[in-house]
């Protein structure tokens, strides 16, 4: 009965951990504004790759979808500063990580893919 009872309050102290983590990397994403993100992602070509409405494409080869984007703030500005196959790399220089924030910002405003049962056409 003990090693249970060291076993679950292990089991409780990581989860605490893992969830207060989870809600402190929630507050590291600095405020966006997303019009402004959305003036960026045009003005930059953004959406050149990928798309209007951050669908993704494949004009230059795969490029992810953005809107509703699961990817956590470091590791979108990081995409940005030292981008992975083509895309362009955005220095600081560039764009300002309040900018990224903003693009981020706008691109999280987006209201993702549609399930198919949505779609217009398919509506009675």
């Amino acid at each position: 009965m003990r090693k249970f009872r060291i076993r679950l309050d292990a089991a409780l102290t990581a989860a605490t951990v893992l969830l207060g983590g989870a809600s402190a990397l929630a507050q590291d994403v600095p405020p966006g504004n997303p019009v402004d993100g959305k003036r960026l992602y045009m003005s930059v070509g953004c959406f050149l790759c990928h798309g209007r409405a951050g669908q993704g494409g494949t004009l230059n080869g795969p490029a992810p979808s953005l809107a509703q984007s699961q990817m956590p703030f470091e590791g979108f500005k990081g995409q940005l500063r030292q981008p992975a196959n083509d895309m362009p790399v955005y220095t600081e220089a560039a764009m300002s990580d309040n900018q990224i924030a903003d693009i981020y910002a706008f691109v999280q405003s987006l209201p993702g893919p549609l399930q198919t049962k949505d779609m217009g056409i398919f509506k009675d």
